[in-house]
């Protein structure tokens, strides 16, 4: 069964950090493109970055680039999202989601992204 698994969300105080995690069963990270998204309440889902399996060439939303840091780990099946200098904007529910091509994935069109998983909330407040 083919299945995307978040984990490590929670609450840290503005300037924190946290690392999420997107266990993939099913099918090997190899051939596969792994993308973060974000949905703050009352607000579209947006990309946040995705990385490429094969090779780890990764690609950012400008609103993270420089604080956050995607990373995968093959032997794991496992794809890191590190975020550094959360701000409370960052509040959100963070899913991770899986593409097939690479220069269609740093566009962020769900359509192109499935499956995805099931989500893990992060909350950035003092």
């Amino acid at each position: 069964q083919v299945q995307l698994v978040e984990s490590g969300g929670g609450l840290v105080q503005p300037g924190g950090s946290l690392r999420l995690a997107c266990a993939a069963s099913g099918f090997a990270l190899d051939y596969y493109v792994i993308g973060w998204f974000r949905q703050a309440p009352g607000k579209e889902r947006e990309g946040v970055s995705c990385i490429r399996g094969a090779d780890g060439d990764t690609y950012y939303a400008d609103s993270v680039k420089g604080r956050f840091t995607i990373s995968r780990d093959n032997t794991k099946n496992t794809v890191y999202l590190q975020m550094n200098s959360l701000k409370p904007e960052d509040t959100a529910v963070y899913y991770c989601a899986r593409a097939r091509i690479w220069g269609i994935a740093k566009m962020f069109d769900e359509d192109d992204f499935d499956p995805w998983g099931q989500g893990t909330q992060v909350t950035v407040s003092s």
